[in-house]
């Protein structure tokens, strides 16, 4: 389970038919105005029968709306939920096997949206296999991502339904905390170098939903790597991070000089919970605002 979390958040870093069935060959209309994060025009027709899932959201997000049993492939970081370790694990998530990925004969290939991808995205679309990649940031790409994969699925109800649902737990965080004070959080996400969460990431947005203020919300990408020196300088009121980083803080000289961590007001952090941009975003936000305002939320 560490493994996945690491993988997380290496994603929320690197945001720094049959086989040949092509799309000539099914009846599929176009929307132009709406496509993935590569730029690829979504075609939607014949709802997919064999679904490939590279993504550990993406994969969550289908099973969640019902698709789970049309899932041929996953990557073996893709351990959520339950029921998705039944699906046979195609590897890895960035750049993973083509050949493993086309051997299961999709009709449909979800990947994530990283240039490390890019490659296997173009050699699948080359093979004929409808292929989309999805980064899945910030909430409102959760929001956006999750219709369009209802809308590939041929399940538009589940999937509006889920993003309601999820949507009303975060303004029902972000109402209970809105006239409470706000501290300031610092996230780090990695050590060497020192990685922190930007203000592109969902993860600074669940900390405002959940009563906070981000130190580097002010950065618009998903994460920007920091100097020591800078951390200090802001003086952050809480650290949040994960159980395993939390406990390496306390016996690090570097980490202690950062005043919040030296006065033990470090936060830890779910990870199973709160490193994906899905299915359990409401549920992550209240769990972060029962840490920053215990009780805070009915």
């Amino acid at each position: 389970m560490l493994r996945t979390c690491r993988l997380l958040l290496l994603l929320v870093i690197a945001s720094v038919a049959a086989v040949g069935c092509r799309p000539s060959d099914q009846r599929t209309v176009a929307t132009a105005a709406l496509r993935d994060d590569f730029g690829t025009v979504i075609a939607f027709g014949k709802a997919p029968e064999r679904i490939v899932s590279l993504n550990p959201t993406t994969t969550e997000i289908l099973f969640a709306i019902g698709a789970g049993k049309r899932l041929v492939g996953r990557s073996q970081y893709d351990t959520f939920p339950d029921s998705a370790t039944s699906v046979p694990s195609l590897g890895l998530a960035l750049r993973p096997n083509v050949e493993a990925v086309i051997a299961t004969k999709p009709d449909l290939v979800i990947l994530y949206a990283s240039e490390d991808n890019r490659p296997a995205f173009d050699r699948l679309r080359q093979a004929g296999i409808n292929t989309f990649a999805f980064k899945l940031d910030s909430i409102e790409q959760f929001r956006r991502d999750t219709r369009v994969l209802g809308r590939l699925t041929g399940d538009s109800v589940r999937a509006n339904t889920l993003v309601d649902t999820v949507s009303a737990t975060l303004e029902r965080v972000r109402a209970a905390t809105a006239s409470l004070p706000h501290p300031t959080v610092f996230l780090p996400v990695w050590d060497k170098p020192v990685i922190a969460i930007g203000g592109g990431s969902f993860m600074s947005e669940l900390a405002e939903i959940a009563g906070a203020r981000n130190v580097y919300g002010a950065v618009h990408t998903p994460s920007v790597t920091v100097a020591m020196e800078d951390v200090v300088a802001k003086n952050p009121d809480f650290v949040m991070t994960g159980a395993a980083s939390a406990a390496k803080m306390r016996t690090t000289a570097s980490w202690q000089t950062v005043p919040a961590i030296h006065a033990g007001h470090v936060l830890v952090l779910d990870l199973d919970r709160t490193t994906r941009p899905s299915v359990q975003l409401g549920e992550a936000a209240v769990a972060i605002a029962e840490l920053i305002h215990p009780g805070s939320v009915p």
